[in-house]
């Protein structure tokens, strides 16, 4: 077996960083038994100190992780570095290259409360896109990922860095405003060629939304080849985006609900709500129809305010099958004292494909 350690990345978030070791080992579990990576069996282990710094570690059969292989790794949220274990105290380095697309700032700068952490945004990510049907395009094509609860744009942001399109709902106006104006600002400055529009939406001359667009491309080859990416974030009820979005409009969905403890949710016709399941309750079957078969749907929420087993049957009475497999419950975390963040990862059936575990 030819053996790897993989050095973390730094948290600034101490609680974040105290679990990062354990949700990696998870998340790198999921990778391993995705069926995207060519090396057979992967023995996962650790996290593991050495030298007196903590490392995830894998060993694979010979001859070691292939050139795609290292491609799928680089995306691993914690991942800092790579090495090759040399006997039982040297380490080779072995090169990543993450899916970058454009500067690690378009993440980073956004600062406001309620953020959610970047590095968990990339976890919560990368789990449903191994569990969808576009596992084997993650690297190669242009997905669609939408949240439809989607805040200032983590995952949005997130989806532009994998070189993905994005969808965004939120009925809150003003962080539609910030995202807009956040983004705008950052393309002026990053140079980059584009286009950035907040237009109102109109059914039978009535406004029902507002649509923020913006059309962006990260070289001038690209843009002139027309191979732009697109975001779009409706500023609206998230129960009503069936109204302004076709069905099967989405290879994922991914979002983070709202914790119930500081903020709550709107559904249609009700007022603020503190409970994650009156939102799921009305959302998911208008979730559930803009994914396409064998598209995932990954979702976090505050365990503390709605139980896990409450928000499995909501995904599963509208169809969707939640996994259960290897990693996935390893991912529950503590977040804060009023905050225990799980994850549920689960399927759109697609008659066309395999069967995932």
């Amino acid at each position: 077996m030819i053996r790897y350690a993989m050095l973390l990345a730094p948290s600034t978030n101490r609680v974040y960083a105290d679990a990062a070791g354990r949700l990696g080992r998870a998340e790198l579990r999921i990778f391993a038994d995705s069926g995207v990576l060519g090396t057979g069996p992967v023995e996962v282990t650790g996290p593991e100190r050495i030298g007196g710094v903590e490392y995830l570690c894998l060993a694979v059969p010979e001859p070691g992780l292939t050139g795609r292989d290292l491609a799928y790794l680089a995306n691993l949220s914690p991942a800092y570095a790579l090495f090759e274990r040399v006997g039982d105290d040297l380490l080779r380095p072995v090169p990543l290259t993450p899916l970058a697309r454009f500067d690690s700032d378009l993440i980073t700068i956004p600062k406001y409360a309620g953020k959610t952490n970047e590095q968990f945004t990339r976890l919560l990510l990368n789990v449903t896109l191994l569990a969808s049907a576009s596992a084997p395009d993650m690297l190669d094509r242009r997905l669609v990922v939408l949240d439809p609860l989607c805040g200032r744009g983590t995952t949005l942001n997130q989806a532009l860095m994998y070189g993905y399109d994005g969808i965004g709902v939120e009925v809150d106006g003003k962080d539609v405003d910030a995202y807009a104006a956040f983004l705008r600002t950052w393309l002026r400055r990053k140079r980059l060629k584009h286009t950035a529009e907040l237009v109102p939406v109109r059914r039978d001359r009535r406004l029902v939304a507002r649509r923020f667009e913006a059309v962006l491309a990260a070289t001038r080859e690209e843009h002139r080849a027309g191979t732009s990416q697109r975001i779009t974030v409706l500023h609206a009820d998230t129960t009503r985006a069936r109204e302004m979005l076709r069905p099967g409009c989405a290879d994922v969905i991914v979002t983070d609900a709202p914790y119930g403890v500081s903020h709550g949710s709107r559904t249609s016709g009700q007022g603020l709500s503190r409970s994650p399941l009156d939102l799921l309750t009305g959302a998911v079957p208008v979730w559930r129809e803009l994914l396409r078969p064998g598209g995932a749907l990954g979702l976090s929420w505050n365990t503390h305010v709605t139980p896990r087993a409450d928000a499995e049957a909501v995904l599963a009475d509208n169809g969707l099958r939640v996994l259960t497999g290897s990693g996935y419950p390893e991912l529950a975390h503590r977040v804060d004292q009023s905050i225990n963040r799980d994850v549920l990862v689960a399927v759109a059936p697609d008659p066309a494909g395999p069967e995932i575990r």
